[in-house]
């Protein structure tokens, strides 16, 4: 296992789709134990994508307070209720925003052995499994909030800081 790095806004390949995994490989099985590690490494963890190791495919580990999940090739099946929080991200470090998800999810992925499993999952599971697939549509927790704080301050971000961010990213959030 080696822990990879994190890319950040800016970099175009976080507005990409990821692509569905073929079978799973030792390649496979090598990026979803690296993409553990580096989760792991990080401070604030609960997901990642391999998108954000610059690898366009549909992986996803997290750690949301109750053990290690791993999703490949997730699809979300059911959805429903709706939520309010916080929300930040390993590659837009030392922001945060409010969004809005869906209380429940119930999600279609395979895991290690090829076989199919369902998640139902709730609450903050529920909304790392939202964050984590809309990095495979290359959606990021920007484009779902009107107003983002800084990490250090908790103060809101002025215009100048979102026209900044904006730049980085390609894409007017607030639109």
């Amino acid at each position: 296992m080696a822990e990879r790095m994190i890319v950040r806004l800016g970099d175009p390949i976080l507005r990409e789709t990821s692509k569905r995994v073929p079978s799973i490989t030792p390649q496979v099985e090598k990026i979803l134990n690296d993409m553990t590690q580096t989760i792991y490494a990080a401070k604030g963890r609960a997901g990642l994508s391999a998108i954000q190791i610059g690898i366009p495919k549909r992986l996803v580990v997290m750690d949301c307070g109750s053990g290690l999940i791993e999703l490949i090739n997730p699809v979300l099946m059911e959805k429903s209720g709706e939520q309010v929080g916080q929300e930040a991200c390993l590659s837009i470090p030392g922001v945060f925003g409010i969004v809005r998800r869906a209380s429940y999810v119930k999600v279609q992925t395979l895991n290690r052995q090829g076989e199919t499993k369902t998640i139902e999952a709730e609450d903050f599971l529920a909304r790392c499994i939202q964050h984590e697939m809309d990095h495979l549509e290359g959606i990021l927790f920007i484009d779902h909030t009107e107003e983002l704080y800084s990490a250090k301050t908790g103060k809101k971000l002025n215009r100048k800081d979102l026209h900044r961010l904006q730049a980085k990213s390609g894409k007017k959030w607030w639109e």
